[in-house]
Parts: structure tokens; C-alpha cells; sequence
């Protein structure tokens, strides 16, 4: 049985539960702002970790120097993204948009827009950020951890990175971008990279920036760079990933796919006809140890698809114990991270396992 004051101050019902948009949109509506009532289902206290939200550090960006002005897209919750051990101002209005949507814990990442700097420039921007993600995490081990920064251009950096993130700082892994200077995942060149995430049993959390090659295609109304370009440019990590074998050769790799994973579950099975259909266009070399289509039950997503039926249709491709919460805070793509698994048909131990059950197990987080 789920409580959280009657589900949206009200009862749940049928109407509700399974509605579309605008029976949820208006009954969101209906509710007051301000800290959400504990979460509880089956009498137990269900807290909610929210694995894909954002913040930047302005010492980082100060080092991108013209490119500085790039970093930043003109959207809302841009002042929002500015959030340091410290600063209480901002932390308090940070808790405070959390608390609103019932979530419980961040885990912080930032896109990366350093992968065009040199090394030297590349390494001390992360480095602000791992330490200041570290820094945020000590001072708030109840609401906020991180993905840390790596300077992936620079494999054998990277590693480097990725272990002191881990060991020394204790961040649950990395956030990468869709690839890098147009290469895809795949590429030999960071396997060791890979290797090394699968030794540390750490996370990698692929968020794209859109992708770059259709650029003047996405131009127009509508923000198609992120709207169609973003999920496009993860399933296109995803595919090579998959196709390539890499994933064969790290098995135990951890990876967190942003935006559901892009449209790989949409469509996954018509990449199990393609080599049948097109040989010519398949290495007979590289033989996948099973289905393409299999590989994305391996892969873990977030829960950011918007509505009920969408989340229902992605827990059917993926399995219920690969998605996890995300909404791009502070963005405001998705506000309502709870209610959307409230609303969506499924037992409260499913609910549960979305909210944070799954977080706490694949970032070894203790909430």
C-alpha cells in the first residue's frame, strides 16, 4: 500500500493511477509547494535517489577561457546549477527544490565540455570537480554523492582520474559524454578506461551533448539538438558498445544510460535482424555472445520518459532492476520524478526498487 498522504493529496484512483498526461499534469497542479510528506510504502520509509542531476563549479569554467560562454545552454534553472560546500544560500534552494520533489539524494554530474582542452587544462578541471564533489558529499552525506570528471581524450589520464575519484574521494564513478572527438566507446583506445571502471566496480554514467554531426539538421524550433539529439546520440554509444563487442569484453562494465537509455529499448529488437539482412555490412570476426537486443537488460537507465505508459513500456525491455530515478535537476524536465512512478502500474516492491532500491545496489549507496 503506498502513502504519501493519499497519493497527490488525494486517493488513488483508478482515474489517476493509470491516467495520461493531463488528469496527472492537473492533479500535480493541485498539490502545494513546499517539502514533500515522507514516502512510505508497506509501512516501511521509501527514500528517493535521483541519479541524473547537475550542477557546475564557476573555477571550472573559468578555465575554458572563449569557450567559457559555450558551457552553459540559455535555459531554466541556470543559476541553480552553481552549488558548492559553503555556499548555504545555494545549497538551501538546492534541498529545498529536492524536498518539493520528493527526492531524497542527488547524485551529481556534470557534462562534460572539457574533452577539446589540452591536457594540461582538461586535468584541472577535473580536478575542481572531483574535489568539490567530494567537498559536497562530506558535508551532506544524506543528500548529495557524484559521478566524477574524467579527462577521457586522455585514456591513460583517465584512469588515473577514475581510481583517486573512486578510492580517494569517494565518488560512485564517472559521467562521460556519447564519445569523444567524434570517436565512438568502442575504440581499443579506451579500453583500458573500461578495464579499469569494471576492476573498481564503478559506474559510468553516459550523458550525451547532443550529436554534433547532424547539428544543422537540429537547427529550428523545438530544441531538436537535445530534444531528438541527445537520446540519439546515447543510442548510438549504446550500439557500438553492443556491436562491437565491448561489452563482451567487460562483462561486469556498470553502465547508466541517460534519457531511458535513449531509443535503444524503443527499437532494440530490429538490431537482431541486421546483420541477417545486410552481412556485408557486419564483421565476421566480432561473434556477440548473445542477441544484440539482450545486451540492453544489462545496461541500467533512467527512469526520465516522461509518462506512465512510457516507463511501463521501458521496464518491459529493460527489466525492472535497471531503472532508477533521473530528471536532470535543475532543468526542469521532469518535476514530478515520484509521482511518475506512483502513477505507473506496477507492485509498491517494483515502486520501491525504482525509487532507490536499484540506486542504492548499483552505486553501493547506504541511505
Amino acid at each position: 500500500m503506498v502513502t504519501r498522504r493519499g497519493f497527490l493529496a488525494g486517493s488513488a484512483s483508478a482515474g489517476i493511477m493509470f491516467c495520461g498526461c493531463g488528469l496527472l499534469d492537473a492533479a500535480r497542479a493541485a498539490q502545494p509547494a513546499g517539502k514533500r510528506p515522507a514516502l512510505m510504502m508497506n509501512g516501511e520509509r521509501v527514500k528517493v535517489i535521483d541519479t541524473h542531476a547537475h550542477c557546475y563549479f564557476q573555477e571550472a569554467i573559468a578555465l575554458m577561457g572563449e569557450d567559457a560562454k559555450k558551457v552553459l545552454p540559455p535555459v531554466r534553472g541556470v543559476q541553480e546549477h552553481f552549488i558548492a560546500a559553503g555556499d548555504e544560500k545555494a545549497i538551501a534552494g538546492r534541498l529545498a527544490d529536492m524536498d518539493a520533489m520528493g527526492v531524497d539524494m542527488e547524485v551529481l554530474s556534470i557534462n562534460p565540455f572539457w574533452y577539446g582542452k589540452d591536457r594540461d587544462t582538461s586535468a584541472a578541471i577535473c580536478k575542481i570537480h572531483n574535489e568539490k564533489f567530494a567537498e559536497l558529499s562530506r558535508a551532506y552525506p544524506d543528500r548529495f554523492t557524484a559521478f566524477g570528471s574524467l579527462s577521457l581524450q586522455f585514456p591513460d589520464l583517465a584512469v588515473q582520474q577514475l581510481e583517486h575519484a573512486v578510492k580517494t574521494l569517494g565518488l560512485r564513478g564517472a559521467a562521460i559524454g556519447g564519445s569523444v572527438g567524434g570517436a565512438s566507446f568502442s575504440d581499443e583506445r579506451f579500453h583500458p578506461v573500461w578495464a579499469k571502471a569494471q576492476e573498481l566496480d564503478a559506474t559510468l554514467f553516459i550523458h550525451p551533448q547532443s550529436t554534433p554531426e547532424l547539428a544543422k539538421r537540429f537547427q529550428g524550433n523545438g530544441w531538436l539538438s537535445n530534444v531528438i539529439g541527445n537520446p540519439l546520440d546515447t543510442t548510438i554509444a549504446l550500439e557500438h558498445l553492443i556491436f562491437e563487442g565491448t561489452l563482451d569484453k567487460f562483462p561486469r562494465l556498470k553502465i547508466l544510460a541517460a534519457h531511458g537509455g535513449g531509443y535503444l529499448g524503443t527499437y532494440a529488437a530490429r538490431s537482431d535482424r541486421s546483420c541477417y539482412v545486410s552481412p556485408s555490412n557486419c564483421n565476421p570476426e566480432i561473434v556477440l555472445k548473445k542477441k544484440p537486443s539482450e545486451y540492453i537488460r544489462q545496461i541500467y537507465v533512467d527512469a526520465m520518459v516522461f509518462t506512465p505508459e512510457a516507463l511501463n513500456f521501458l521496464i518491459s525491455q529493460v527489466g525492472i532492476d535497471q531503472v532508477v530515478v533521473g530528471t536532470d535537476h535543475p532543468i526542469p524536465w521532469e518535476q514530478h520524478p515520484v509521482d511518475q512512478v506512483l502513477a505507473t502500474s506496477m507492485p509498491d516492491d517494483h515502486r520501491a526498487a525504482i525509487l532507490s532500491g536499484n540506486a542504492k545496489k548499483l552505486l553501493n549507496i547506504k541511505l
